[in-house]
């Protein structure tokens, strides 16, 4: 069973969500209303399947609170958001976020972007994936970023494979997703992109 942690000062939100994800979903959920209170469920508890981080609950100051919470797990975390405008998203995306849910999500459409994220995929809203002055957004997937790195680095597909501990074939299937993502020639281009987009 996975287990998700949800962090959000607002009672009602939260309680809400982690209801319709143990009843809908089947997930075993624990909550917390800050980012430190998150924390300390996070060492207690963890290992943690997903995370979900509210924008704005106290302890998170912007998006800091996401890179602290990153130098601590290994697990994918999502920001929550009721107010946070579109840039923010994007900042929040580049900065790693595993996925960027609007508070105004239907709990059908959350539970598939929570299903969607789980999967190993980054889950954007509509509204972002639409927005014409995001068509520089490139979204990557932390294994993706892995492999991105190796590439920089100038490993072969075995090496990375070798260090990431997966199978070749998955690397290369990766390669393939980058340079489609980046609009890559080649795998030596890639890299070059990355660093050029601020990936690396």
């Amino acid at each position: 069973m996975h287990k998700i942690l949800i962090a959000d000062d607002h009672d009602l939100v939260r309680g809400t969500i982690a209801e319709y994800l143990r009843s809908s979903g089947g997930f075993e959920v624990f909550c917390a209303p800050t980012l430190e209170d998150a924390i300390t469920v996070n060492a207690q508890e963890a290992p943690f399947s997903l995370i979900l981080l509210d924008y704005s609950m106290p302890g998170m100051e912007a998006l800091s609170g996401l890179a602290k919470m990153q130098r601590l797990t290994m697990c994918p975390i999502a920001i929550l958001s009721g107010t946070a405008p579109r840039d923010i998203a994007r900042i929040a995306m580049k900065a790693g976020a595993a996925g960027f849910l609007p508070k105004t999500l239907s709990p059908a459409l959350l539970l598939g972007a929570v299903r969607h994220i789980l999967a190993g995929n980054v889950y954007t809203p509509e509204e972002l994936d639409s927005d014409d002055d995001d068509s520089d957004l490139i979204l990557l997937t932390p294994r993706e970023k892995d492999v991105l790195l190796g590439l920089a680095q100038g490993q072969s597909n075995k090496e990375i494979a070798r260090d990431l501990d997966v199978q070749e074939v998955t690397v290369k299937l990766h390669v393939k997703t980058l340079s489609r993502k980046l609009g890559a020639r080649n795998r030596t281009h890639a890299a070059m992109l990355a660093r050029d987009k601020g990936l690396l």
